[in-house]
């Protein structure tokens, strides 16, 4: 699945990132980042080289919320073509996992990203990108192991 399109002559710079889609027990409220701009994200982030894309997932999560995380079904992947305000034309290739939140083991090191727990009716209206939104509603879709 692909989202976004791409500009004639842009160079995209490719980035691998993982995502986990955590919902609360009612399924009618999903896990979410927020940074300082009101930008919401499910949590996650790049794939460092040598790592297998569970461990970025259990990586991101402490660094960004501080808590361990259960890793379920693979949901599938994504991309989206889009304009970083950082780093200029990316394209990001995302990994989607469903997941649970377990205890929070530290404090997140992502100061600046808030645990938000955001409505499943609003994602579209709320998440930044595309390739989320479509990820938790796959995700509903999915059933637990």
């Amino acid at each position: 699945m692909k989202f976004g399109k791409p500009l004639d002559g842009v160079d995209y710079q490719l980035r691998k990132g993982v995502y986990a889609v955590i919902f609360n027990a009612a399924k009618d409220k999903v896990a979410t980042v927020k940074t300082p701009n009101e930008r919401y994200f499910l949590p996650g982030g790049g794939i460092e080289e040598q790592e297998l894309p569970e461990e970025s997932l259990k990586r991101e999560l402490l660094e960004e919320t501080g808590h361990a995380i259960a890793i379920g079904p693979f949901i599938g992947t994504a991309m989206r073509f889009f304009h970083s305000r950082k780093n200029g034309p990316m394209l990001n290739d995302g990994y989607f996992y469903l997941a649970t939140l377990e205890e929070k083991v530290q404090e997140p090191t992502e100061a600046d990203h808030a645990l938000t727990w955001v409505p499943v009716s609003q994602v579209q209206r709320l998440l930044v990108h595309e390739h989320h939104h479509w990820a938790v509603t796959e995700g509903l879709k999915a059933k637990y192991s």
